[in-house]
């Protein structure tokens, strides 16, 4: 019965009701690091080419098709932002309906029913809505879950998409690829293959001419924040946000559970270990690259640790297989309510989660809005983060944490701070505005911005609910 609890329909519905609640309730939400995309996204909208600053060839962006995707809605209605949004929720809950998919495949419905509920209430994904970390979690899991369908064709699609939303998807593709191997005697399927070579091959070619390689230079760039002492790594990261998980009861009872659901893959539940593959080796591969803490990168673990949890149920509940007919009731009814408390307590930190969002977004938007009003359409602008500021002023900027310029990310070092590359930047760029948190970077106000440039606007940070006071500076 369980296993017919979703039809046709079901899936419609699911995946339209999930999907608005969702994007009702994080409508606002908004951080940095996104609008750096958009901004690739409103330039093509714009006709300037998939550039972040027009006339510089960077690829800046980790996301060619989401960026892609973005421009052409874009054009329908001018809110790159909202539609980013938009297709985060549908791709989150597009992700759980994968997941159940897999677990019929698989016959483990626990998983199934952990997929539904447990996944798209996970803070961790919610937190990365409006960047493009969902969608391409929703074709890797739609990847796996047309290979076990034996779909080759639907899974190279899903594989070579995901691939183009962002790099590191090409995971799946190294764990799917390496099962089929394994498996031997099974004929190739060589007009798969030909489809996922000639969904990548043009965006590989066009990016080697148009930018110099197909790589994005933010790769170098988060290694090299990693390597800095003031920052911390992937996996030492992962141990902080697990350590904060774990002052809460669902995150402990999830991961006795995930523990449980670990044995339970390798006694009863084999085929997903494919899965899992892929989860263990994101962490190995992002481990060893030893780029700089980013919570949006611990956000494709978050899949395997959904579906361990429900595992771990299906471990919990299978002695009942052989029990009369009551006990068996029983425990499904007692693991249900336990998956919803789990749930409900999800919501509860979401809920908590998509007040706030991200506090620099006002104050940011409201300094790019006046960089936009007030400074000539050539002016260049220094700043730190340029993402939300760079969206809105739509001015070429000097980023000084080197995501746009790969000069100035050559500064970062073990022992470099980002003032360092502020006043390297300064004095190879020399910006015609400077975008500064107070007593930030003290050497380059006291130093090239005393000497060179005056305060032309301040924004005070309690205005706007942030707790640092911005300023702006024009240069001689």
């Amino acid at each position: 019965m369980v296993t017919r609890v979703l039809g046709k329909w079901g899936w419609f519905l699911y995946l339209g009701g999930a999907s608005f609640v969702t994007f009702v309730a994080f409508a606002q939400w908004a951080y940095d690091d996104p609008f750096i995309t958009y901004r690739y996204a409103d330039n093509l909208v714009r006709g300037l080419g998939f550039v972040y600053n027009p006339t510089e060839r960077v690829l800046s962006t980790t996301a060619p098709l989401f960026t892609i995707l973005l421009a052409a809605l874009g054009r329908v209605w001018n809110d790159i932002p909202g539609w980013a949004n938009l297709i985060s929720a549908f791709s989150l809950s597009l992700g759980a309906l994968f997941i159940w998919d897999l677990a019929q495949t698989w016959e483990t419905p626990w998983a199934g029913w952990a997929g539904l509920i447990l996944y798209p209430t996970f803070t961790l994904l919610l937190s990365t809505i409006g960047s493009e970390a969902l969608l391409s979690l929703a074709l890797c899991l739609g990847a796996f879950a047309f290979y076990a369908r034996n779909q080759s064709h639907r899974t190279a699609l899903c594989a070579a998409l995901a691939i183009l939303v962002r790099p590191d998807a090409a995971l799946v593709t190294v764990v799917l690829a390496a099962h089929f191997l394994a498996r031997g005697r099974r004929p190739i399927a060589w007009t798969a293959i030909a489809l996922f070579a000639g969904i990548l091959l043009p965006w590989f070619i066009f990016a080697a001419w148009y930018f110099g390689s197909p790589l994005p230079a933010t790769l170098l760039v988060k290694q090299q924040q990693g390597a800095m002492a003031i920052s911390t790594r992937f996996a030492p990261g992962l141990i902080a946000i697990w350590q904060d998980f774990m002052t809460s009861w669902h995150y402990r009872a999830e991961t006795a559970l995930v523990l449980l659901g670990a044995g339970w893959t390798w006694w009863r539940a084999r085929a997903w270990g494919l899965v899992l593959a892929w989860t263990l080796l994101y962490f190995a591969a992002y481990t060893a690259l030893g780029v700089s803490r980013y919570y949006w990168y611990y956000a494709p673990l978050v899949p395997g640790l959904v579906i361990a949890v429900g595992l771990g149920l299906s471990g919990l509940t299978q002695w009942t297989t052989r029990r009369p007919g009551i006990l068996r009731l029983a425990a499904g009814i007692a693991g249900m309510a336990l998956l919803l408390m789990l749930a409900l307590a999800q919501i509860a930190d979401a809920w908590v989660l998509r007040a706030p969002s991200d506090q620099r977004y006002g104050i940011y938007r409201a300094v790019g809005e006046w960089l936009q009003a007030n400074t000539p359409e050539n002016s260049t602008v220094g700043a730190l983060e340029v993402g939300i500021i760079g969206y809105y002023a739509r001015r070429p900027m000097i980023d000084f944490a080197g995501l746009i310029q790969p000069a100035v990310a050559a500064r970062l070092s073990p022992q470099a701070t980002y003032e360092d590359a502020a006043l390297w930047a300064a004095a190879r760029y020399r910006p015609a505005y400077f975008v500064l948190a107070d007593r930030a970077f003290p050497r380059l106000e006291t130093g090239y911005v005393a000497q060179h440039c005056a305060l032309v606007q301040r924004f005070l940070g309690k205005q706007y609910g942030y707790a640092e006071d911005l300023s702006v500076y024009a240069c001689n």
